[in-house]
């Protein structure tokens, strides 16, 4: 898996006049090395971090390893490829790395950079003699569009060990439970079913009865989404939920809409069916050479001409070793980026159209899907319920 995605990244290199592609983000070096670090400690993720140096014309990553039990992670690197870690957030390590590379790289070399620490920016010219570095999110971006098939193998499993979790949360769904209880009981099951990582807080919103009654927004439309907290839950609420773990570093996205303790109303029956015509209109849009823009078009025509998506939201996103990434439909990047953005066979995308209705709490699922020859395939594969099958 990984010689094919170092060669999609080495070519995005190439074409860019890349030199020397320095990853920090976890979810970067993940998509490049396969290493992927628990950053469980907020208050030292930014510090005790792998660190990947790519080139262009080397197969293999450099990897700045942190410590795990006394010694730097396990690697199947070779050793001249494998370095102690380097704390990038320090001037100290700033100074070591900036000697590293001054005899992997030359002194001429472009650099790209996914992100850059305050130590990192006050020895600019020390570690990039040759000028600023460029934006890594456009290498790493691009050569993360097109998955190949271990990596679909990789996001079937994270949506499979997902959904399997949510059967038993689902089928314990009562009034009185509280939201961190589903939250505990949903991250021990995936965990048992082999998940790597618990990507996001689970979230299980109770939805209000109208946006006038709901949290205050900019935008004035509806607040998505909101931390889960120890409130107990009633019956008839509606809960929007969305979860994701991974699953050797690529990610599930995992959204639908439950009602605690009944079964939904004639109003609320019809705005899911209302949902289905959506994303059924959606999918019959979804092919190699289509646009996004296509796709947000055929939403909002099945939607009566208006967009059936949060203002802060999107109809959908891209997945792989971020729960959310590019390319994104309908945002703010404007309808020009959605016009020039062709599908491709391979590309994977998370839909999650929204049907609202005040006094209804309204509706929101997400179905992942990856672009095939001939057409698209999902890759997700859970009931409605209570709504439908």
């Amino acid at each position: 898996m990984r010689r094919k995605t170092g060669a999609r990244i080495r070519a995005e290199m190439t074409e860019r006049g890349i030199d020397a592609l320095i990853l920090l983000g976890n979810n970067a070096v993940a998509y490049a090395t396969g290493v992927s670090w628990p950053l469980g400690d907020a208050g030292l993720s930014h510090v005790e971090r792998p660190v990947a140096v790519i080139l262009p014309d080397d197969e293999l990553p450099y990897l700045f390893l942190p410590i795990r039990d006394g010694a730097p992670a396990d690697s199947v690197l070779p050793d001249d490829h494998v370095f102690p870690p380097v704390y990038l957030e320090f001037d100290e390590g700033v100074e070591t790395f900036a000697r590293i590379l001054a005899d992997l790289v030359p002194a001429d070399a472009t650099y790209a950079v996914d992100e850059s620490t305050g130590a990192m920016l006050r020895a600019a010219k020390r570690l990039f003699p040759s000028g600023p570095p460029h934006d890594a999110a456009l290498v790493i971006g691009a050569a993360k569009l097109i998955k190949t098939v271990d990596e679909l193998s990789c996001i079937r499993n994270a949506c499979r060990i997902t959904e399997e979790a949510m059967v038993e949360v689902q089928a314990a769904l009562a009034p009185g439970m509280r939201q961190i209880d589903l939250s505990a009981g949903f991250v021990r099951r995936a965990f048992e079913r082999g998940a790597t990582a618990n990507m996001l807080d689970a979230i299980w919103q109770v939805m209000p009865s109208s946006k006038e009654s709901g949290v205050w927004t900019t935008h004035g439309d509806l607040a998505l989404p909101l931390l889960t907290t120890e409130r107990e839950l009633a019956a008839g609420d509606v809960l929007w939920v969305d979860v994701s773990i991974t699953y050797s570093g690529y990610c599930s996205d995992f959204g639908r809409t439950w009602i605690v303790g009944q079964d939904p109303n004639p109003r609320q029956q019809a705005q899911f069916r209302q949902w289905k015509d959506l994303i059924t209109a959606v999918f019959e849009t979804l092919r190699p050479g289509a646009t996004l823009e296509d796709l947000a078009d055929a939403a909002i025509a099945a939607n009566g001409g208006t967009k059936p998506w949060l203002p802060h939201f999107y109809l959908g996103h891209g997945i792989g070793t971020s729960a959310a990434e590019m390319p994104m439909i309908g945002t703010d990047l404007g309808p020009t980026y959605d016009k020039n953005f062709i599908l491709e066979p391979g590309m994977v995308l998370v839909l999650e159209p929204v049907v609202w209705e005040d006094g209804t709490g309204g509706y929101r699922s997400e179905e992942i899907v990856v672009i095939t020859e001939e057409g698209f395939a999902p890759l997700t594969d859970y009931p409605y319920t209570p709504y439908g099958d």
